[in-house]
């Protein structure tokens, strides 16, 4: 059975850190003028040589998004059901170790938010949780998905790994699509930042796009958590893990986030600081080596780099979003995963969409093009 672990181990943190800063201008303007682009030319746009096109590369990647696919950005809304979670993680406000007042949404809850949701005008719904399999497992999210599948068009999920056939469960049920960050490759110190939970083990967290595809999923979404470690060597085993994942389960889509390292409760501060310049380098990079590859940019960002990003890459946004479950109409004072960054209104969104001469887009897939009839 084929593993990304075996692509994964052929490579060095070390020594990509090394040809990173090796890369010379004229390495990236070769890789800029490439038909078709390689690993080794992303790893080229996104290292500090290529911080001297990105003017160049800004234009490419504007042009090459348009083409794929057209002037629209499809807005989206996280649903957060649960802030349990058996993981102490560093980074994060439900981590075990802090102490809040742990909700996890009831039937009745859990259509009062989407009721508030669909009221916004949300067709497109991302259920997140925190990592707690005995109080927010399978049987849980596949009851949360039955009662949501005939309100949204599009039902995705942001929660802890699972089985293959758990997977498959879900996209018997309606799913359409998974997001799994890795939170680093950087392995040595990934322990460090995961102390105690499953979510320590290194490798199940890593075969887990690995069992998605397996799983037929219709899209698949990755990220690093930027700030933990060099942005650009991560973005580059990130992009690796892409490149494979396209190969392997090509009937899959693929999707790319860039959630920056933002307060809550308990959590460290940023070893690594990535400034606007960067993201916007790190983005265009991906743009410019995989045309058709989505972008999706959340409300961890700030308005401003927000509207500048709609002509440049970015073919999905999140809106109006809370962090925190039964943030949206039942519970407004539970404690959020997160701060957000960008707190305007979905409506305010759609209209500095409309600004920059993009389309909003609501709904991009129906239920009916898999053969899944909604109840």
């Amino acid at each position: 059975m084929n593993s990304f672990k075996d692509i994964f181990e052929r490579y060095s943190w070390q020594e990509i850190k090394e040809k990173l800063a090796k890369v010379t201008l004229s390495d990236v303007v070769y890789s800029l003028q490439k038909k078709n682009k390689t690993i080794e030319d992303f790893l080229h746009l996104i290292s500090p040589a290529a911080a001297q096109q990105l003017e160049r590369m800004a234009v490419m990647a504007q042009a090459i998004t348009q083409k794929r696919f057209g002037k629209t950005i499809q807005l989206y809304a996280p649903l957060y059901l649960s802030n349990e979670c058996q993981n102490i993680c560093t980074y994060c406000g439900f981590s075990l170790d802090n102490t809040l007042k742990r909700k996890t949404l009831s039937d009745t809850e859990l259509m009062i938010e989407a009721t508030a949701l669909k009221a916004m005008g949300v067709n497109h719904v991302l259920l997140v949780s925190g990592e707690a399999n005995k109080i927010v497992g399978v049987p849980y999210f596949v009851n949360a998905v039955r009662k949501l599948r005939s309100h949204f068009a599009n039902i995705s999920i942001e929660v802890q790994p699972l089985s293959e056939e758990e997977y498959l469960e879900l996209h018997r049920e309606g799913v359409h699509s998974v997001l799994v960050y890795q939170e680093t490759y950087h392995q040595e110190v990934y322990k460090e930042y995961h102390p105690k939970g499953k979510k320590s083990n290194f490798h199940f967290r890593l075969d887990t796009p690995d069992r998605i595809g397996r799983a037929g999923i219709h899209k698949i979404g990755l990220g690093v958590l930027l700030g933990l470690e060099d942005w650009r060597v991560d973005s580059f085993f990130n992009a690796l893990h892409i490149d494979y994942l396209q190969k392997e389960y090509w009937k899959s889509r693929f999707s790319v986030s860039f959630p920056r390292l933002r307060p809550a409760e308990g959590i460290i501060e940023p070893n690594f600081i990535m400034d606007d310049k960067d993201l916007l380098q790190l983005i265009c990079a991906y743009r410019i080596w995989n045309e058709d590859l989505e972008i999706s940019i959340s409300t961890r960002e700030n308005e401003k780099f927000r509207d500048h990003i709609i002509s440049l890459g970015a073919t999905a946004m999140s809106a109006a979003s809370k962090t925190n479950p039964g943030g949206y109409a039942v519970d407004v004072e539970s404690l959020e995963q997160f701060e957000i960054s960008d707190e305007r209104s979905m409506e305010e969104v759609k209209n500095s969409i409309r600004k920059a001469g993009y389309d909003p887009v609501m709904k991009d897939w129906d239920p009916a093009y898999s053969g899944f009839k909604k109840n």
